[in-house]
């Protein structure tokens, strides 16, 4: 599921109705005075596919415990809070954009999920009342980006330290519980056998996939991320835009946070720590680059896995958790420098 957008150098930005983004092949097609060709998404997602596997066959080697059937199952249920974090996110880079806000955020919704459910509130409207708080701190990061001009990495950092002292301040610096077993489904329940995180992470992933591939706003994301400026000129309201990639990137957070909750059935300070920067690791392995108008959903989604196994296979295996972070450190370093690569390829 990737786009791309043509830059005004090679082909006039299209009107807002038509086609805004050209497929990674045919974007990829050779243009006067480029030198190389930048590799198609197709073929990143496929290195990535085969690193997973062999990720997979290494740990299952290794660890009988990994080959599991309860092992599958808490893989996915380890996955669905960074994979939904790193949806919304792939939104927001797309754009060129950066938020990293969402971890914090996730406690924040955790503790306003937890909180609604212990006062008796039904499941449902503690998950609509989390979601809301994620859509709107969404919505003051995406004003304070996209109307007042603020850095996106500025007004999200800045947000990761207050948001994370509402939760602070939210839970007395202690724990906030909850004993509804309804809430608690949204975390450990299953249906047919499938656990329903990964049924809401399914959920989020064709939603999002949905709104890039089939409408005229995810052709508009994509535009802005590969020039804002020739997308301006075609009419498309970059500031609205950007606004709402932020919301839907709280919205993730939102549903991340319900679940996170749910599955612990508490909300602590320090909770979603941590979590903005795997969102991201697992956004530009999927292929989307950090300097926008290039990329996809279903490459995320796989960025996603592979970190979840990582992290799954070395708690089985009794790696450090001082050790894993350093791992961990390591795979987002990697990342990073292989979306350098990738745009200095494409030079």
């Amino acid at each position: 599921m990737e786009t791309r957008m043509k830059t005004p150098t090679d082909t006039p930005m299209e009107t807002p109705g038509e086609t805004g983004a050209a497929t990674a092949e045919g974007a990829d097609a050779p243009r006067p005075g480029t030198r190389r060709r930048r590799p198609p998404l197709g073929s990143q997602r496929f290195g990535l596919a085969i690193a997973f596997l062999l990720l997979v066959a290494v740990f299952a080697a290794v660890s009988p415990e990994f080959r599991t059937l309860g092992n599958f199952f808490d893989v996915t249920r380890q996955v669905a809070v960074t994979a939904i974090l790193a949806a919304g996110a792939t939104l927001v880079i797309l754009t060129g954009g950066i938020d990293l806000s969402v971890g914090s955020l996730v406690g924040l919704t955790a503790l306003v999920s937890v909180a609604a459910s212990a006062h008796g509130l039904p499941p449902v409207v503690a998950l609509l009342l989390a979601v809301a708080a994620g859509a709107f701190v969404g919505l003051v990061n995406g004003a304070l980006i996209a109307r007042a001009g603020l850095s996106a990495f500025v007004v999200t950092l800045a947000a990761l330290t207050w948001l994370r002292g509402v939760v602070y301040v939210g839970t007395s610096g202690g724990a906030v519980f909850t004993k509804d077993a309804w809430f608690a489904f949204f975390g450990q329940g299953a249906v047919a056998g499938v656990p329903m995180p990964a049924l809401i992470t399914l959920a989020v992933f064709a939603g999002c996939g949905l709104l890039l591939r089939r409408s005229v706003f995810g052709r508009h994301v994509v535009a802005v991320g590969a020039n804002a400026e020739a997308a301006r000129l075609t009419g498309v309201s970059v500031p609205r835009v950007l606004t709402r990639v932020y919301v839907i990137s709280g919205v993730c957070a939102g549903i991340a946070g319900v679940i996170v909750g749910a599955r612990l059935q508490s909300a602590v300070p320090d909770l979603g720590g941590g979590y903005e920067l795997q969102a991201i690791a697992a956004v530009v392995l999927g292929g989307t680059s950090l300097s926008g108008g290039r990329g996809g959903i279903g490459g995320t989604l796989l960025g996603a896995m592979l970190i979840a196994v990582l992290v799954n296979g070395m708690t089985l295996l009794n790696v450090s958790s001082y050790y894993q972070l350093i791992i961990q450190g390591a795979v987002i370093v990697a990342a990073i420098a292989l979306d350098r690569l990738r745009l200095r390829d494409g030079r």
